[in-house]
């Protein structure tokens, strides 16, 4: 990918892990016709003020484009790519790692081993649940999350409970043999473990908090591989160190690469530094599925992608 976009484009880079990125990426605007941001990077009202008339497109490297300023790109008249389509495989396979993984508790089993502190096998050692035929439910029901269901539903034979903002298809729900339920609270009291993959919008801000916890109760499970703030973390940790809840896999968080610190001190939860798409094949047609938006826009056609 950034061999093709080199042989397409002049390009102005901010050195990998600059923890200076801000004060970088605000000395190289200026001369940009495009930014090509990752998820993790702020791309704001000021910085694109910044960059001034000549910037036309920030082509996101993520399928999440909550890091943009919406609001700020529409008055600018900057047009917003995204890379769908291509990363639903991986986040799918990662947020059933996570599932099987606080269900059978192997983060505290790996932990375990590690130490050196495994003794040999024991009858009652990490006894965890079992994952066929249980309930999952998902919150929203776009392209990952039917992924994460035709696996559920085919590989482990779970029921599946849908809660999403619009009416889903019948024969979509059918080819999982899913129900979608009118109210969040349904399909968290019904649910045995939860998968968030909702986008991150001001209705979403906090969705799963203190009282929906409660809704899930000490036997279940909730995963998180959609958007951090979508969960409130300082609740979501009270909540498994209390009991309220049995177990949580998260991916992403509120305020990343910092993370609440009371998960730190709790066994019940697998903690991932953002590895959804972590694939060499995904990040390699993420990067040109990237480069084919900005192809597009400067050669005056209207970019597959364009979100804003």
């Amino acid at each position: 990918m950034e061999a093709r976009l080199a042989r397409e484009f002049r390009v102005l880079r901010c050195r990998e892990g600059d923890k200076e990125w801000d004060g970088e990426i605000e000395t190289l605007v200026g001369n940009a016709d495009a930014i090509c941001p990752t998820v993790a990077d702020r791309i704001s009202d000021h910085l694109m003020r910044r960059a001034g008339k000549r910037l036309r497109i920030i082509a996101n490297f993520g399928v999440g484009y909550d890091n943009i300023d919406h609001a700020a790109a529409r008055e600018l008249g900057v047009v917003v790519t995204n890379t769908p389509d291509v990363l639903t495989e991986s986040t799918a396979d990662l947020a059933i790692t996570l599932l099987l993984m606080v269900a059978r508790r192997a983060g505290e089993g790996e932990r375990l081993v590690r130490q050196r502190a495994w003794t040999g096998w024991q009858p009652l050692q990490l006894l965890g649940r079992e994952v066929s035929g249980k309930t999952l439910g998902l919150v929203g029901f776009g392209r990952i999350a039917q992924a994460v269901a035709r696996r559920a539903h085919s590989g482990f034979g779970m029921r599946i409970l849908v809660y999403s903002r619009s009416e889903v298809d019948a024969t979509v729900l059918a080819r999982f043999g899913a129900r979608q339920c009118a109210e969040l609270r349904e399909l968290m009291v019904a649910s045995d473990f939860v998968s968030l993959h909702c986008p991150s919008t001001p209705a979403t801000h906090h969705l799963i908090n203190a009282e929906a916890l409660q809704w899930l109760g000490p036997g279940s499970a909730l995963i998180n591989t959609a958007r951090g703030n979508v969960v409130d973390e300082a609740a979501l940790a009270l909540a498994l160190r209390n009991g309220t809840l049995g177990a949580a896999g998260l991916d992403v968080y509120e305020k990343e690469p910092a993370i609440e610190s009371g998960l730190f001190e709790l066994e019940n939860v697998v903690l991932l530094p953002h590895l959804g798409s972590a694939t060499e094949e995904t990040r390699s047609a993420m990067g040109n599925r990237m480069v084919d938006n900005l192809v597009e826009f400067f050669a005056g056609r209207p970019p597959r992608d364009r979100v804003v």
